[in-house]
């Protein structure tokens, strides 16, 4: 872009959370050994961890808009990583269960001890109070977005459609919420 927007206050505000991607990332690089991970291989093993019950590969390429095919893949590299273990699925003879193995529940333990961390180190320089002030500021205008792409019905994902940067940038926002 060349620089900061500023034709737009609308414009400028996505401009700078989509900055804020890239200081995230330099923040929270070295936290564990998921550094050395593609954002989409960190996405899946996420949703594995975030989904209330065990998820199928259908199930995670629909919540993240990717088609089975793209996150099949991921799901076997992650295998192959001892990250993540197929379990069988008792609704589904084909459609297995992904589950985290006890290897990805270290990383994710000293993940998260590193991210909170960081978390803390950072407040020093910056209040909680301000945090609580952005972050209430953030979601009224998610909620905002929400209402207007659902009354104006736009979708949020194309189905078979691969997400695009700037959703992958969000997804990965959300998860540290």
């Amino acid at each position: 872009m060349g620089g900061q927007v500023t034709s737009n206050p609308f414009l400028a505000v996505i401009d700078e959370i989509l900055r804020l991607q890239s200081c995230f990332e330099d923040l929270f690089a070295e936290l564990s050994d998921a550094s050395n991970m593609s954002t989409l291989q960190k996405l899946v093993l996420f949703a594995v961890f975030e989904a209330p019950v065990p998820p199928t590969v259908p199930q995670i390429g629909r919540d993240l808009g990717h088609p089975r095919q793209v996150i099949q893949r991921i799901a076997n590299e992650l295998v192959d990583q001892d990250l993540l273990e197929r379990a069988p699925n008792p609704h589904h003879k084909r459609a297995l269960l992904l589950l985290p193995t006890e290897k990805a529940q270290d990383m994710k333990r000293q993940a998260e001890t590193r991210a909170f961390e960081t978390a803390d180190a950072f407040l020093s320089n910056f209040s909680v109070e301000r945090c609580d002030d952005l972050a209430g500021e953030l979601g009224a205008l998610r909620h905002a977005l929400e209402w207007y792409i659902d009354r104006k019905g736009l979708a949020v994902k194309i189905r078979g459609e691969p997400a695009t940067k700037t959703a992958a940038t969000l997804a990965l926002l959300e998860r540290f919420a």
